[in-house]
């Protein structure tokens, strides 16, 4: 039983950080080398400002959200758009995103490292508490509940609103999408931009459980890449449910063998979706 609270309470984590990669990969067709280094900003500002002032990292969410939506925003409009137009086939623009977003990400580490060298971490509703008999802490138990409202919420927005489904259809076909009046530069700009907004605030949130660095960022990254790619782009249904299975096995294989081969495990899991289901476990298959 422990190992399935702790596994589920760990997908709540990874389920915020692939959130947002999947929208902007999903969606907009960026495959973002810096999403881990956004999320590693927003534990950051959590840091500062609760070590510094006293304020909530539950309140830093709300601050850091519209602050990375339009950072991201920002990023999409002059630094990925002129990839986007120039680019002839959806492979060439994402071997350039790759490439820009590779470089962003060591702009953004040495920010990061001028602001804060080390480690840091900082206490924050570490009360204990118990779940079916496992005992955990009340920040992870936050964190999942927040990450449920959010993958809630986005759900319900992609499936039952005009302008989630806007967003779903720009993530089916770029080309279709804009036959039907809808703007695909502008509803990919927004993806891209939500997408980072919800890295951030998984940011804000881990950062009260997890010690953090700023070059660490990377393997939230390519956790996020393996939960998307399990999940099937652009499909938050499955990401959602990828974290869940991601963060079982890593919780499994972290109490039973050894905690050192967590990552090797998720590889592995990648590896073998790669290999029999390419396209995700709710994606379609391409014929």
């Amino acid at each position: 039983m422990d190992i399935i609270v702790s596994g589920l309470l760990l997908s709540g984590t990874y389920a915020l950080v692939a959130m947002g990669l999947n929208l902007q990969y999903g969606v907009a067709r960026i495959m973002n080398l810096a999403n881990g280094e956004v999320l590693v900003l927003g534990a950051l500002a959590s840091f500062w400002l609760y070590t510094t002032d006293q304020i909530s990292p539950l309140l830093t969410v709300v601050l850091v959200a519209p602050v990375a939506f339009i950072g991201n925003w920002l990023i999409y409009r002059f630094l990925l758009t002129p990839l986007v137009r120039r680019s002839k086939t959806q492979g060439h623009l994402e071997v350039d995103s790759i490439l820009a977003t590779f470089g962003m990400s060591f702009i953004l580490i040495g920010i990061m490292v001028s602001i804060e060298g080390g480690f840091f971490v900082y206490k924050y509703l570490s009360t204990p508490i118990s779940i079916l008999g496992s005992t955990t802490s009340l920040s992870r138990f936050v964190a999942f509940i927040i990450a449920v409202l959010i993958g809630g919420l986005l759900y319900l927005w992609m499936n039952h609103t005009r302008s989630g489904v806007a967003v779903r259809a720009v993530s089916v076909g770029t080309e279709a999408s804009g036959l039907v009046g809808i703007n695909v530069p502008r509803v990919s700009a927004f993806a891209f931009a939500l997408g980072g907004a919800i890295a951030a605030i998984g940011g804000a949130l881990i950062s009260t459980f997890i010690t953090l660095d700023a070059s660490i960022g990377v393997v939230f990254t390519l956790k996020a890449l393996i939960i998307v790619i399990m999940g099937g782009v652009g499909d938050i249904r499955g990401a959602i449910v990828a974290a869940v299975i991601l963060g079982v096995i890593e919780t499994t294989v972290a109490t039973l063998i050894d905690p050192g081969l967590t990552l090797a495990a998720a590889y592995l899991i990648f590896l073998i979706i790669l290999l029999f289901r390419p396209q995700g476990l709710f994606g379609r298959r391409v014929l």
